[in-house]
Order: C-alpha cells, then sequence, then structure tokens
C-alpha cells in the first residue's frame, strides 16, 4: 500500500504538518509505503538550521525521518514564493512539481491531506 501525504500549514503556529508527519512515521513504522508533498507554508518544514524551544517538537527532524523511508517533495512554486531555495532544504527533501504531484496523487492508494 501506498499513501501519499499532502501537507499545507505553516511548520509552526498550527499542529497540522505536525500531525502528518507524525501519522506519516507512524505507517512507515507498519511497513507503509509513504510520500510527502509539502505545498504552500508547509515547505517550511523542510528548511534546515530550524532552533526551536527545549522540549519543543522540531519539524526539520521530522522530515528528515520520514524521507529517510520515502518521498519528500516539495512544490517548487510555493518554495519560490516563500524565498526558500534547495540549497536550504533538509537533506533528503526536494524541489518538485505539481505534475510530479499528479503522478503521486494517481498511484497512491489513499491520498491524506492536512
Amino acid at each position: 500500500m501506498t499513501t501519499l501525504f499532502i501537507l499545507n500549514d505553516p511548520a509552526y503556529g498550527t499542529e497540522r504538518s505536525f500531525n502528518g508527519l507524525r501519522l506519516a512515521k507512524a505507517l512507515q513504522n507498519k511497513g507503509e509505503s509513504v510520500s510527502v508533498f509539502l505545498m504552500a507554508d508547509a515547505v517550511s518544514c523542510a528548511k534546515a538550521g530550524q532552533t526551536v524551544p527545549q522540549g519543543y517538537y522540531n519539524l526539520e527532524l521530522m522530515v528528515k525521518g520520514v524521507a529517510r523511508k520515502g518521498e519528500m517533495l516539495l512544490c517548487g512554486t510555493c518554495m519560490d514564493a516563500r524565498g526558500i531555495t534547495d540549497e536550504e532544504l533538509v537533506e533528503g527533501a526536494r524541489r518538485s512539481t505539481m505534475d510530479e504531484l499528479t503522478e503521486r496523487t494517481l498511484a497512491a492508494d489513499k491520498v491524506l491531506v492536512f
């Protein structure tokens, strides 16, 4: 089974992206194949060098963890609109396109949107 996650919310300020990544990791731990597509403000989740207060979740670490076993794709248009370059992305994350999101959506057994 393949699950595609589409995340839209920013890294911090809401917990939707946090919860989407938590579920993605949990599914991977059960053997599920996972792809994550970050778009809109969610592209900030894959920005390297995040510093958070002690005891607070760190989306950079979560993105890296999910990317180790699956795909972590980012909307290139959304990255450009927010001034995020390819060089600023965490290891395992990469720029993508709507065409690639379309392909992943058609191929997925399940699509979850956060």
